[in-house]
């Protein structure tokens, strides 16, 4: 069947489908995997320490695809500068960039001129309308049950991507709750023309930063096994519940501010999880989608049983 979208011809892919930046996660390994298997694989900048660092992983992508791929700029991220690294994507020539988090007006600033294709992900109609103005080629507009920093308005994916479909001339892309084929054929009934996920990617063999413990975290858990923090610093996001998450929730309530809840929150804490399987010792981004995950499979099984279960939808609706 025909996968062609406003996304596919865009972004020169086989089938609407986006990897998530996933910070620290996403690297070489999976976004080849991804962009072989016809998505759009990522990479995650900010996660990297240097610039020479993020060069050096654009050059391990093409040494595994020659299909296009991603570098996704988490702005803000530890509050470090980011205008070094997105001139080595600008001199490498990555196909596309994203943007998550912050104000991405900067990034189109320095972007001026190029043809590398722009993505914005947002989390609320208001966003996405400043992100076409901004120049954005398509919007990735993430509903509460995602995983990862959220909006702050609490709209699921199925009122929030019509309401900026309608908004919006680019096209929209959905994400947030998306796990399979019945997700991606649900996302294009409301109006979008792709779909990004970012937690089932986590749970696949390419993935190979994440440990095992967190992937088995992934499958045995279910959609009521993840909390909301950070609400109280104006940044919420989604993550694994566990003993660290119960903590952090618990200075939120005691109007605890940044400097109580830094050490809890930082990228080391992320990472003692999600690197070193330390699930008492850190904490862990996941969505709702984590109900519906059962297996670690490859990359390119994942697209063709969601290709497949979507095909099969298709066919029932008559198309």
């Amino acid at each position: 069947m025909n996968w062609q979208t406003r996304v596919t011809d865009i972004l020169n892919i086989q089938y609407p489908i986006i990897q998530g930046g996933l910070a620290y996660l996403a690297y070489s390994e999976l976004a080849a995997a991804v962009s072989n298997a016809g998505g759009l694989g990522q990479i995650t900048a900010m996660s990297l320490e240097t610039p020479d660092q993020l060069r050096e992983e654009i050059r391990k992508v093409r040494q595994l695809t020659n299909h296009p791929f991603g570098v996704n700029f988490a702005i803000g991220q530890h509050g470090r500068p980011f205008h070094k690294f997105l001139q080595v994507a600008m001199d490498e020539n990555v196909p596309v960039v994203s943007m998550t988090g912050g104000n991405p007006a900067p990034i189109f600033d320095q972007l001026k001129g190029s043809p590398i294709k722009t993505l914005v992900l947002v989390a609320a109609r208001r966003q996405a309308v400043k992100a076409e103005e901004l120049g954005a080629d398509a919007v990735m507009v993430v509903g509460q049950e995602g995983g990862g920093h959220l909006g702050r308005d609490d709209i699921g994916t199925m009122v929030l991507i019509p309401q900026v479909v309608d908004a919006v001339s680019i096209p929209v892309i959905a994400s947030g709750g998306i796990g399979d084929g019945r997700g991606l054929m649900a996302a294009l009934s409301l109006g979008a023309e792709g779909i990004e996920m970012g937690t089932r990617f986590i749970a696949t063999k390419e993935c190979v930063h994440a440990n095992e413990v967190y992937k088995k975290a992934l499958i045995e858990g279910t959609e009521a096994g993840t909390v909301v923090i950070k609400r109280t610093l104006g940044a919420p996001a989604r993550a694994i519940a566990n003993s660290w998450t119960e903590k952090i929730i618990e200075i939120e309530k005691n109007n605890g501010g940044y400097e109580q809840l830094k050490d809890l929150i930082s990228g080391k804490a992320n990472k003692r999880y999600i690197y070193d399987g330390a699930v008492n010792e850190g904490f862990a981004w996941a969505g709702q989608v984590m109900g519906l995950i059962k297996d670690i499979p490859s990359v390119a099984e994942l697209f063709n049983r969601i290709i497949t279960d979507a095909e099969q939808i298709r066919t029932k609706w008559g198309e």
